[in-house]
C-alpha cells in the first residue's frame, strides 16, 4: 500500500498541531527558552560533528571583515519590516555581526542534516548539497550563462560555489554579483573572497535593486525564500523576471514541504525551528510554483534535489518577434 505524500507538514499553516505549536511559540518565557535551546542544540550538534562552530566563529571575528563594514554598506537602503523582526536565534536578525560570524558553521551543520545515516564529512556534505543543486540546473539546460546574481547570498558560500560551477562548466569567463540586505553579512563575503572572484558584493533590497534591465542570464535564491513573507517573495520574483534577460532562469533551492524527513521531524526539533524561523507557516503553505507563473514566468519546473530540499526552475519568456 502506498502512502499518499502530504503537501505540507501537519506542524505548518492552519493545522490543530500548527496553532498549538504558535501558541507556544508567542509565551514570552517559552519563547525566550526555546530561542536559547535552538542555539544551543545548534552549536553542540554541529561541534559533535567536526565543525569547529566557536572556532570558525572567532577567526571569521578577528579577520578584518569589521574594517570592511563601511565599504560594502549602501546608506540609501532601508530595511523592510519583515527583515527587522528576531530570527536564526538572533535578536537583530541578520543585521548583527554574531550572526555574520556564524553563518559559515550553520550552514555547514546544515548540510550534514541532509543525509544524516551517510558517514560524510561535513565537508562532503556541503560539497554534495551545492553540487545536487547545480545538477538540477544542467539537467534543466540553463545556459549558457555569462552573467549571474545570487540574491540573498549570505556570507557567498552558495555564490562562490555557483560562480566556480559555471566558470568551471563553461571554460569562460563568468560575471557574478551576490546581493544581500545585511552589510555584516557582505563584509564577510568579500572578507571570504580572498581571490576576488566575484564582481560585486551588493548591499541592495531583492525587492529592488537599481541594477540594469536584462543584465543577467541567471537568478538565483539558495535557502532564502523560507525566510520571507510571501509578498516580499512575490515582489522578489517580479524583480527577477525583470533583471532577466529573455530566456533567462531563476533557480530556487529550499525545503520540500513534500520531503519525508522534513514532515517527519520530532515536535522538539520542528517546534525550536518554528521558534526561529517566523515566515515558516507562510513557506510552507506558499505555491511557489504559482507566484512564479502568475508574474510572468514560464517553463516552471520542481524537482526534488536531495532528501530535505526542492529546487525550481522558471524561464523569462523569450522576445516576441
Amino acid at each position: 500500500m502506498t502512502t499518499a505524500i502530504k503537501a505540507k507538514p501537519d506542524w505548518a499553516g492552519e493545522d490543530l498541531l500548527s496553532r498549538l505549536v504558535n501558541r507556544l511559540i508567542q509565551t514570552r518565557p517559552l519563547y525566550a527558552l526555546m530561542k536559547r535551546q535552538a542555539r544551543q542544540v545548534l552549536i553542540k550538534t554541529a561541534e559533535n560533528k567536526g565543525i569547529a562552530w566557536r572556532q570558525m566563529a572567532e577567526e571569521l571575528e578577528s579577520s578584518g571583515a569589521k574594517e570592511r563594514l563601511a565599504e560594502v554598506t549602501n546608506l540609501a537602503v532601508t530595511y523592510p519590516a519583515y527583515y527587522q523582526v528576531p530570527f536564526h536565534a538572533y535578536n537583530e536578525g541578520n543585521l548583527c555581526w554574531q550572526a555574520a560570524f556564524e553563518v559559515e558553521p550553520a550552514t555547514y551543520s546544515m548540510g550534514l542534516r541532509v543525509w544524516p545515516q551517510e558517514p560524510l564529512t561535513w565537508q562532503a556534505a556541503q560539497d554534495r548539497l551545492r553540487s545536487s543543486f547545480h545538477e538540477v540546473l544542467a539537467n534543466s539546460g540553463v545556459g549558457p550563462v555569462r552573467d549571474i546574481l545570487d540574491m540573498g547570498c549570505s556570507v557567498g558560500i552558495s555564490t562562490l560555489a555557483l560562480h566556480r560551477y559555471y566558470s568551471q562548466a563553461q571554460a569562460e569567463p563568468v560575471r557574478t554579483v551576490g546581493l544581500d540586505l545585511s552589510p555584516y553579512m557582505l563584509a564577510v563575503a568579500k572578507t571570504r573572497d580572498t581571490a576576488g572572484e566575484v564582481a560585486n558584493w551588493l548591499h541592495a533590497q531583492a525587492e529592488k535593486t537599481g541594477l540594469p534591465d536584462a543584465s543577467f542570464d541567471l537568478v538565483t535564491l539558495q535557502f532564502v525564500v523560507h525566510e520571507l513573507p510571501r509578498d516580499a517573495a512575490g515582489a522578489i520574483f517580479r524583480e527577477a523576471l525583470r533583471l532577466l534577460r529573455p530566456g533567462g532562469a531563476i533557480a530556487i533551492v529550499d525545503n520540500n514541504p513534500k520531503s519525508p524527513i522534513i514532515q517527519n521531524l520530532p515536535p522538539v526539533l520542528f517546534t525550536l525551528m518554528k521558534s526561529t524561523e517566523p515566515w515558516t507557516d507562510e513557506y510552507y503553505t506558499f505555491d511557489l510554483e504559482g507566484a512564479l507563473a502568475v508574474v510572468g514566468f514560464e517553463q516552471v519546473v520542481s524537482v526534488p534535489s536531495d532528501p530535505r530540499h526542492r529546487t525550481i526552475v522558471a524561464r523569462k519568456p523569450q522576445a516576441q518577434s
